[in-house]
């Protein structure tokens, strides 16, 4: 893993929470993205060479509604760039991790992404991305 690439925000309100992120880091999302198959609209803030990605989901029973039903708003995942995803999933799984899918998916940000299901990861959930090129 070659570093810390964004903190997932899960919350209620992507206007009100993009106006407070805003406020606090002192200026405005670059970009936002719905990303349909996992259903949610995201946002992107730029902070040095890492990101804040805020997820509003778009469903009452999709993965950001239900973490936030069970946890309420804030850190939803930490998302790891990786040169290789693939090879990356293969030594994860060879390390007794489990994956949440097979294969990549496409997410938001021009990624290919994997996530790493929290009960194997002290309760995180961990996104691993790579940069489609």
């Amino acid at each position: 893993m070659i570093r810390i690439e964004h903190l997932g925000i899960a919350v209620r309100d992507l206007d009100q929470a993009e106006a407070t992120w805003t406020k606090l880091l002192g200026h405005a999302p670059y970009k936002r993205e719905e990303v349909e198959r996992e259903g949610v609209i995201t946002s992107f803030f730029q902070v040095g060479p890492n990101k804040i990605e805020l997820l509003e989901s778009t469903r009452s029973d999709g993965p950001v509604a239900k973490a936030i039903e069970k946890r309420g708003e804030g850190i939803h995942h930490v998302a790891y760039e990786v040169e290789d995803i693939r090879a990356e999933m293969v030594r994860l799984k060879a390390e007794g991790f489990q994956l949440l899918s097979d294969e990549p998916k496409l997410g938001a940000d021009n990624k290919l992404v994997c996530f790493v299901h929290p009960k194997g990861a002290t309760g995180v959930l961990v996104e691993l991305t790579q940069e489609i090129r």
